[in-house]
């Protein structure tokens, strides 16, 4: 299981890769090449900060591919409001294929990282 929570953790040659397989996965999209690489894959999304590009990007990059997405605000994650950021992982783990979290703090993507079960993805 690969997380992707900072940069950092990625080193150049797989940011190129990244890169490149976006780039063909736009270009293939737009000429009507379907790729259903998470068919029926669940993304939570977690918005305790807001980002109208950064929801519509993900959205419509899981629905691209098959998947689907359920979304958190700040008014349905209780993270923020004194839920243990190690039971919202565990939960969460239960339920999605992967997690991406847009917060205030790299410390929470960390503890979502560090307990649960499935991928992490900053949205910073």
């Amino acid at each position: 299981m690969k997380h992707l929570l900072k940069l950092l953790d990625l080193t150049g040659e797989e940011i190129l890769d990244i890169l490149n397989l976006a780039d063909q996965l736009k270009y293939e999209t737009k000429h009507g090449i379907q790729h259903p690489a998470l068919q029926g894959k669940c993304l939570g999304m977690i918005f305790e900060k807001s980002s109208t590009r950064t929801r519509v990007s993900f959205e419509v990059g899981i629905n691209q591919l098959g998947g689907y997405a359920v979304v958190l605000g700040a008014e349905g994650s209780q993270i923020g409001r004194g839920e243990p950021v190690q039971d919202t992982a565990r939960v969460l783990s239960r339920y999605v294929d992967g997690i991406m979290i847009r917060t205030f703090g790299q410390d929470e993507v960390e503890a979502l990282a560090q307990y649960g079960s499935v991928p992490v993805i900053n949205g910073l």
